[in-house]
């Protein structure tokens, strides 16, 4: 049934009043609960009824004035904020009240009803008008339908001439219209807003037609204030925009993805048939069919093959333009240049690998001795590697890494080496999981895909400088790689499969043995170089370096002649080092300065050659021949080198008390260390300077105690050290130092200033020394012996238990040296003192 009022536009347009209110407001009004439907003033709204009691208040009023207020019901749990659902949780249970109106909104819509319509369902629709905001009263007692006071609400719009409201209501319109322009609101909304009277209207007109909460236009409709609202409102709408236009480029994004992909498929779709019907093989197809002959047709081992092919049934089934397809496709061809099965022949002839270490260097004979007992046991045992790792360990340029390669020549396995100094992630060694982008397999796994074998010499350099950081520790994967009992299960976290590297060999590479872990360290047998002495420094030159350079530098045997004294004499006055390699520069610096000389002389004979100008005003006949033969001898070798950098400093030092020579153990080799001691008068306390470690600093203390507590023993004087402070110092300050075999040397230095005699010149020693004036053993000795025989030192003093380690040093060394071995301080004071 379809009933409305005789004349609709009584209800529904009252009269207003000067500030917009209209004038004839009921005080009290039927209240209608609408959940979900906000009403603003002078707008018109459809409501569909299907509560019972909402019925009958609806049929009740249409038998009267047909006005009632809409409000809105406040949720028991949840409500929403900025559109998003935010739990309620009251601090108390609500209190229910009889009339109903506890859980009302406090503001909302004096509206007139314009029509009614029963519909067949059983439910009534309304089509209301809104006339003024509301605020909720007190409940009118009463049989029949739930009435209240209401009071209306003044809209604050005395804004007269205000610039700040008229900016925001231009604001408004302009957003407003962007918003229809981008499809979001109608078109007839554009024209409502132009028409409407005062920005107030406006600003509910626009709000009642934004897709927001219910709550959020229960915000603006109980808001009284035009120039808030109107904020408000911009706020809203603009939040609108803003996700039309989010949306709108993530639609235009993913449009274009689309497009380009269908695009590419149409292309490549087309390119089959042209191939097709050239009779050319698609190279997908092709590329697919040679990889499933390398996986069948491989040596590869069961699971690894397993593994290839369901891998490359993912691949077969993925376009060539997926993200994926060429990461499958990468993995698939690492597990493909493996060299499953493949290996080099061993044919570890020992008298032939003795030739080839023999040919490759010179010296080190016990090294060499040690790898051909290394390589022996390897042939009696088949091939077998399972036994300690080879640790080379010495300073630079003593041939560590020309050791490996010499190894891998004399067995005839493919060689490989890379550098671990710095290395701080874990996945170099073990590789990258797949899940990241750019994963790559490890170290390990590319040195047998160069290899081509699976049985490769493999050279660990640096073993001593791995690093350790957040990303993991290098040297606990090291661990798995170098330990024969694991590593023939060996599992990159890129290939995720395990790899037999039973057969690899590998040898590694240090400086020194402090900084490698011990788990590490108890894998590997350490085989130490010294470095070389004059003679073999001499000989390595003569027979490897000075060729090498010249080859680099391109001389021939014409060009250039270097006599084995001036090597002699490059070696001692132009470095000073255990290993070759400042042997080589200095060297190489000659080759290039001849070089250059050559290159001259041969411009100018092509200028002479070609008449043209710019050619020496000399007797063409003189540069018209070969440059004769370059001679590099003693008395004009500053020619190419300058003047010589190294002085044997021992002569000047040692001429005068308080001073002697000790002999440290250091990475680059051994060296000599002046030990220099003052007094002034004090207490007897002791200064120490040079940048000394605490071990050296303590041995300082050691030998000045023992000193005091035997100054009887050694002819001196209890003056002496209650009337006297000391200071001991170790040049070269800015480089650290510590040990304690240093303290044979500091006490003889205390005791050399004190008696006031001094030191016998050419004399070096080493040892620890305890307070009861035992002398104990000390390391590194035959790097010691080396270092004192390079600097000209005629004696050395060691402790009595270092004796057998003397023996190991080279001959020539012990000859040059007078050696004598102590077991007591007083021993070294009474051979190393002047009387």
């Amino acid at each position: 049934m379809y009933s409305e009022p005789d004349n609709v536009s009584q209800g529904a347009n009252l009269p207003p009043s000067g500030n917009g209110m209209p004038e004839d407001i009921p005080t009290e009004t039927a209240i209608l609960p609408m959940e979900g439907i906000v009403v603003f003033p002078m707008m018109v709204a459809p409501i569909v009824i299907s509560d019972d009691g909402a019925k009958k208040l609806v049929e009740e009023i249409m038998k009267g004035d047909r006005t009632l207020s809409i409000f809105h019901p406040i949720p028991d749990s949840t409500i929403e904020f900025d559109g998003l659902p935010v739990e309620v949780i009251p601090e108390e249970p609500p209190k229910k009240s009889d009339d109903g109106t506890d859980n009302l909104f406090p503001v909302g819509t004096l509206c007139t009803v314009l029509r009614m319509l029963r519909i067949p369902d059983g439910t009534i629709r309304l089509l209301v008008h809104g006339v003024a905001r509301v605020k909720i009263g007190e409940v009118v007692p009463g049989k029949g339908c739930l009435k209240a006071k209401v009071t209306p609400i003044e809209e604050k719009d005395d804004y007269k001439n205000d610039i700040e409201l008229d900016a925001t209501a231009k604001l408004v319109m302009d957003t407003l219209n962007k918003a229809i322009g981008m499809g979001a609101l109608s078109d007839e909304l554009a024209v409502a807003a132009m028409n409407v009277d005062g920005p107030g209207r406006l600003a509910d007109l626009v709000a009642s037609n934004l897709p927001v909460s219910p709550f959020d236009l229960l915000g603006v409709l109980e808001e009284a204030d035009v120039k808030t609202r109107l904020h408000q409102v911009q706020r809203m709408l603009g939040r609108e925009v803003l996700m039309l236009e989010i949306g709108h480029r993530i639609n235009d994004e993913v449009r274009e993805e689309v497009d380009k992909g269908q695009r590419s498929y149409y292309l490549h779709q087309q390119m089959r048939a042209i191939r097709k019907e050239l009779g050319e093989a698609d190279p997908h197809e092709a590329e697919m069919e040679e990889m499933t002959a390398r996986i069948e047709d491989g040596t590869m081992p069961e699971h690894a093959r397993a593994i290839a092919r369901r891998e490359l049934k993912r691949l077969e089934a993925l376009p060539p333009a997926a993200a994926e397809y060429g990461v499958i496709r990468t993995y698939i061809e690492w597990i493909l240049d493996i060299p499953w099965g493949k290996t080099s022949d061993d044919h570890i002839d020992i008298a032939a690998a003795r030739k080839v270490l023999d040919e490759d260097h010179y010296g080190l004979e016990k090294v060499k001795e040690r790898i051909l007992e290394f390589l022996s046991v390897i042939r009696l045992k088949k091939g077998n590697l399972k036994g300690p790792i080879l640790c080379l360990v010495g300073p630079p340029g003593v041939g560590k890494t020309s050791l490996g390669r010499s190894v891998a020549r004399a067995t005839g396995r493919n060689f490989q080496s890379f550098s671990l100094g710095g290395m701080r992630d874990e996945a170099e060694i073990r590789g990258h999981r797949r899940t990241y982008v750019g994963a790559m397999p490890g170290r390990i796994i590319k040195s047998l895909k160069d290899a081509g074998t699976m049985n490769p010499l493999v050279m660990l350099d640096e073993i001593d400088k791995l690093g350790t950081d957040f990303r993991g520790d290098p040297g606990s994967a090291l661990l798995e790689v170098l330990d024969p009992e694991q590593n023939n299960h060996f599992t990159d976290h890129y290939m995720d499969m395990p790899m037999d590297l039973s057969k690899v060999m590998f040898i590694t590479t240090a400086n020194s043995l402090d900084t490698i872990p011990p788990a590490l360290r108890d894998r590997m047998e350490i085989i130490r170089l010294a470095g070389y002495t004059e003679l073999e420094k001499q000989e390595i030159a003569h027979r490897y370096l000075v060729p090498r350079e010249m080859r680099n530098s391109g001389l021939t045997r014409n060009n250039l002649l270097i006599a084995k004294p001036v090597l002699r004499k490059i070696v001692r006055e132009y470095t000073s080092e255990s290993g070759v390699r400042n042997l080589q520069r200095e060297i190489g610096k000659i080759c290039r300065k001849v070089a250059m000389r050559v290159a001259e002389h041969d411009s100018d004979r092509e200028r002479v050659a070609k008449g043209k100008k710019g050619a020496s005003k000399k007797k063409t006949t003189k540069k018209s021949a070969p440059l004769a033969k370059i001679k590099v001898a003693a008395d004009n070798l500053e020619e190419f080198l300058g003047t010589r950098r190294t002085f044997s400093e021992v002569a000047e030092r040692l001429g005068r008390p308080g001073v002697s020579v000790g002999l440290a153990w250091t990475n680059f080799g051994g060296e000599i260390l002046f030990i220099e001691a003052a007094r002034y008068p004090g207490k007897g306390q002791l200064q120490l300077t040079g940048q000394l470690g605490d071990v050296m600093k303590e041995s300082a203390q050691a030998a000045l105690t023992y000193l005091k507590s035997n100054y009887e023993r050694l002819d001196m004087a209890a003056e002496d050290f209650e009337k006297w402070d000391y200071h001991v110092h170790v040049p070269a300050g800015a480089t650290p130092k510590d040990g304690p075999s240093a303290g044979v040397a500091m006490v003889t230095s205390l005791a050399s200033l004190i008696t006031g005699r001094q030191v016998k010149n050419f004399v070096a020693m080493s040892g620890e020394i305890t307070l009861r004036g035992n002398v104990m053993p000390v390391g590194g000795i035959k790097e010691k012996c080396l270092a004192a025989h390079r600097s000209g030192i005629r004696e050395v003093f060691l402790p009595h238990h270092n004796e057998g380690e003397f023996k190991e040093v080279p001959e020539v060394i012990r000859k040059g040296l007078k050696v004598s071995f102590f077991r007591e301080v007083t021993e070294y004071l009474a051979r190393a003192i002047s009387k």
